[in-house]
């Protein structure tokens, strides 16, 4: 593995842009500066039980009633359950895992682990008992934690391969049981613990879900996600850091998008609650009342195309339709600080008080942001949440840079890309269309795995993403495609399949799409169904006409060669249960194509 902790961070504190004609394509560099050590992740907290010990930190859900939870309270149940770690035999540098939902206890033992000097090894909830073995063996966790007596079964079947295990503990109660068991180790001793830890200490190995092979385990470090922090909070002053900021935290906290917006509520005072509870999201939203969200891009799609199926149902959908194109179109008008007619301002607030209430009420009443990642957005939506009144910021990062890298601001948007880059963060685009980054958020490598790492990580700190993009003029990035997933027709065209089933996806009806034709005479798709809105025969003509309507949309995106000529409709979805999609929802391609292989080939069959 190689190891970046002597080398210096680097400062973006220019950007120039250089034409591909100079042999390295379009760059955005910097001249680089170094920056002071940035401690470990304790001082977040710390600085704020010096400065607002009884400011309001969490809200917890007990008995269907919010509860406030203040600094002093929080940090008091990190050290009480911190000392329970010790007390049960976690030292200092081992790993303990998190195999939960999204709960309060989940951040309490996050920053508890901490506390005790160790390493935090989330689990995706919905981890087969397989997947958790090899984790569990790779990582060398001593001790677990789980949420369910199931997930508890599926930690003991991988006792064979994870024979290290020594402990493993249901969260309910776990954070009295803790406290009790912890009562008598002295507080110098969680004291000594801290202060072992430095900028360069391990806080996390996140395991990347993967759309191939074995997840590989991200080393990030204490310095890692304070770097990352102070970017968000430079960039995104208005949402983390205005009065009364707060948030709710639905996506899994096993995820480094979720896992960066809870240290950096922490850290800048917003509130921050949790829930789980999906279905019943819209009654927690609206108890809780963020005033920012953070979601992946189907969860928008979701909430848009429910909004119209309703809107259909109760036959006001030609009113939706014309409310949805004026939202878009108010919103085209005022970017950049533009201004739209008069006859647009008045159609606007008509639909404000028929329609955009209401969705906004769907998202808690007070969101005025939204950040949007882990997949492409796109300015359709992008312009219609803006035009409804809450801005949903588009950013790009993934687990190997601590979540973001790059975010479109409040103050400087531009819809179709995912922003420019974060403070401290170099980018360049390789000749073959590559996006590299290198910054202080970069991780280090691959938990005991040098391969790995030395095929993404260049010796001074360039990593390779593995997505394609391109940077304009004025420094927006926008992501094209990816790499790997990149599909050479048999006339030789080179097609990115993203461009097309972002699009398909967004109809309604659509759940997922994934476009095909590697090495064969044309582009084809493989579609499924939606069934919360779509519930007739899938074989309805109906439905065909629709998803036709979808596929024609995405090929106005692109050439006659790079479009979609045929498609099939699946019987069945693709879930994580099925193996078919990662927890961050995207499509496991390899998957697909390798158990649909005769559906794929039935598609080019005359």
């Amino acid at each position: 593995m190689q190891d970046r902790r002597s080398r210096p961070r680097h400062s973006l504190t220019t950007v120039t842009l250089l034409s591909r004609s100079a042999g390295v394509g379009w760059w955005a560099v910097s001249t680089p500066a170094t920056t002071r050590d940035l401690g470990n992740l304790s001082l977040d907290l710390l600085d704020r039980l010096r400065t607002a010990p009884d400011a309001v930190a969490l809200r917890r859900r007990v008995d269907g009633a919010w509860q406030d939870v203040t600094v002093r309270e929080f940090h008091g149940q990190v050290v009480a359950a911190a000392k329970g770690l010790v007390a049960e035999g976690v030292d200092a540098g081992d790993r303990v895992a998190l195999l939960a939902k999204t709960r309060y206890e989940w951040t309490v033992l996050d920053y508890a682990i901490w506390w005790a000097g160790a390493i935090t090894v989330p689990i995706y909830e919905t981890s087969s008992a397989a997947q958790i073995a090899w984790i569990l063996s790779d990582s060398g966790a001593t001790h677990v934690f789980v949420e369910t007596e199931e997930h508890r079964e599926r930690v003991e079947q991988s006792r064979e391969e994870a024979q290290q295990v020594e402990h493993v503990r249901l969260l309910d109660d776990v954070l009295t049981t803790l406290a009790e068991v912890g009562a008598d180790v002295p507080d110098e001793v969680i004291e000594e613990r801290l202060a072992t830890l430095t900028s360069d200490s391990l806080a996390t190995l996140i395991y990347t879900s993967g759309t191939t092979g074995r997840p590989k385990g991200c080393e990030l470090t204490h310095g890692n996600f304070r770097a990352e922090l102070g970017g968000a909070l430079e960039s995104l002053p208005q949402m983390f850091s205005q009065p009364g900021a707060s948030t709710l935290l639905f996506l899994p906290l096993a995820h480094v998008f979720a896992r960066i917006i809870q240290i950096g509520a922490i850290r800048a005072g917003a509130v921050l609650g949790h829930t789980a509870d999906i279905p019943d999201l819209v009654e927690h939203l609206g108890e809780f009342k963020p005033t920012f969200i953070l979601a992946v891009p189907r969860v928008f799609e979701k909430v848009f195309n429910s909004a119209s199926s309703k809107a259909y149902a109760e036959g006001k959908g030609k009113i939706f339709d014309r409310a949805a194109q004026t939202a878009i179109a108010y919103s085209r008008a005022t970017e950049d600080d533009g201004r739209a007619g008069l006859l647009l301002r008045a159609r606007h607030a008509l639909f404000d008080k028929l329609v955009y209430g209401k969705l906004r009420e769907a998202l808690g009443g007070r969101a005025v942001y939204a950040i949007s990642g882990g997949a492409p957005l796109g300015d359709r939506l992008g312009h219609f949440y803006r035009g409804i009144g809450v801005t949903v910021l588009e950013g790009y990062g993934l687990t190997e840079s601590t979540a973001a890298l790059a975010v479109n601001r409040v103050d400087r948007q531009r819809m179709g890309t995912v922003g420019v880059p974060f403070p401290d963060t170099e980018v360049r685009v390789a000749d073959d269309g590559e996006l590299l980054f290198r910054g202080p958020q970069v991780f280090r490598g691959y938990w005991r795995n040098r391969e790995a790492t030395a095929a993404v990580l260049e010796a001074d700190g360039w990593f390779h993403t593995g997505d394609l993009g391109e940077i304009d003029d004025d420094g927006f990035i926008k992501i094209t495609g990816r790499k790997k997933e990149i599909i050479v027709t048999a006339g030789g065209k080179n097609v990115s399949p993203s461009i097309l089933e972002d699009r398909v996806r967004a109809h309604p009806y659509v759940s997922q799409c994934l476009v095909v034709g590697d090495g064969k005479p044309f582009i084809a798709a493989l579609v499924t169904i939606d069934r919360e809105h779509w519930t007739g025969d899938l074989d309805d003509p109906a439905l065909h006409d629709a998803v036709q309507s979808a596929i024609d949309d995405a090929n106005t995106q692109v050439s006659r060669a790079e479009s979609i000529r045929k498609f099939t409709v699946l019987d069945e979805d693709w879930t994580e249960e099925n193996g078919y999609l990662t927890p961050s929802f995207k499509v496991r391609r390899h998957a697909v194509l390798r158990d649909l292989h005769d559906t794929v080939e039935a598609l080019y069959v005359r």
